[in-house]
């Protein structure tokens, strides 16, 4: 599809902390990853862990905690990736979702999506 990235700002969730970046879209991730020096500024917390298998099979664990994202003047509480060290800033496919967005695969823009209740 191409490569596709957006400005997002990170808070925590009481959105006393603030981080503004460029994230990559990867609509073939769940989650979205915080890189660590991000998630220390925010101070975000791991609330638990989780094995996730990379695109060439290698599994790895990352911890799993919260933050608010927002993209384009929509915002929604995410559960995150706390990424380490070296990890890239991602922006997943349920983060989106949580938003009603998607990505439009002519523009590579996000767009609303169609949302069903059932």
């Amino acid at each position: 599809m191409g490569i596709t990235t957006i400005p997002v700002t990170l808070t925590d969730l009481t959105e006393k902390k603030k981080v503004n970046a460029d994230f990559l879209v990867d609509t073939g991730a769940s989650y979205t990853v915080v890189p660590a020096r991000f998630a220390k500024k925010l101070g975000l917390k791991v609330d638990r862990k989780q094995k996730f298998s990379l695109a060439d099979g290698t599994i790895m664990e990352r911890g799993l905690g919260f933050a608010v994202v927002e993209i384009e003047g929509k915002k929604a509480p995410s559960t995150v990736v706390i990424g380490k060290e070296g990890d890239s800033p991602l922006l997943g496919a349920l983060t989106l979702e949580n938003l009603g967005l998607m990505v439009d695969p002519f523009s590579r823009k996000l767009r609303p999506m169609k949302l069903m209740l059932a």
